[in-house]
């Protein structure tokens, strides 16, 4: 009869603790129906400041790059815009260049965008087991650097994105941040730099492509993570992480 009467008591207190975690959950977030509902109300934004932002082009005759080449072929290596372009109220700044066509053969790359995460986006997830966990991977890249770099993507001759990437830290000079917290990070991006296109298109292609991005993230980490000995971050023969092709026209179709 003890064992009887332990048993039901466990059980009572069992049901009022899960009882107590649903509770903190609905209160903490979304239900798991409301995510969804969120993530596709975000798609259908995407698709639609996408379609809007090339067709307005098509409209004025203009190319997507127009504004930041001012006319002209990209010079190999150059920052276009020269200072970069930053969003410095939401903590996001990009720019474009390209590289010689020796640098990536067999690719039809025209150029590509990285992407970086200012300070204020940041700073206060340095302490996070995750983040500490992170920088042990070391590296020569200045800690104290105000971004992280978070993406590239790729464009062809037409100004569409043909790939996204990750590259490693020696590349661009600064650091990265985990792919956990990275991808968090990516999911508030909104973007206000005065290059109106360019910023809706990055904002676009980050929103539709969450779920590959945050995988290309986790393959990078893993990567890092495997190299023994020398800082991986500094590691040359390590400069393209992660990639994948990507088809926009096919993107937006399979939403309809």
């Amino acid at each position: 009869m003890w064992r009887e009467e332990e048993y039901e008591g466990r059980q009572v207190r069992r049901q009022k603790v899960r009882a107590q975690m649903c509770s903190q959950v609905r209160s903490k977030g979304l239900s798991l129906t409301g995510q969804a509902e969120a993530r596709a109300s975000v798609v259908r934004a995407a698709r639609l400041r996408l379609l809007e932002t090339y067709a307005g082009l098509a409209r004025r005759g203009q190319h997507l790059l127009s504004g930041l080449l001012d006319g002209q072929g990209p010079r190999q290596w150059e920052h276009y815009p020269k200072d970069d372009a930053v969003d410095a109220l939401r903590g996001f700044q990009w720019f474009y260049h390209s590289h010689a066509p020796q640098d990536r053969p067999g690719s039809t790359e025209h150029g590509h965008i990285h992407l970086f995460l200012r300070r204020k986006l940041w700073s206060r997830r340095l302490r996070s087991a995750q983040e500490v966990r992170f920088s042990a991977l070391g590296g020569g890249s200045p800690q104290d650097a105000d971004t992280r770099h978070a993406l590239a993507i790729g464009f062809d001759a037409k100004g569409l994105a043909t790939s996204l990437f990750m590259v490693n830290s020696w590349v661009t000079g600064d650091r990265m941040l985990s792919a956990r917290t990275t991808a968090s990070l990516l999911e508030g991006i909104a973007l206000d730099t005065g290059h109106t296109g360019m910023d809706a298109v990055i904002t676009s292609i980050v929103q539709l492509y969450a779920d590959e991005i945050g995988k290309l993230l986790r393959v990078r980490d893993a990567r890092l993570f495997a190299i023994e000995g020398e800082s991986p971050l500094d590691n040359e023969s390590l400069e393209i992480l992660s990639e994948i092709e990507i088809d926009v026209d096919g993107k937006l179709a399979s939403d309809l």
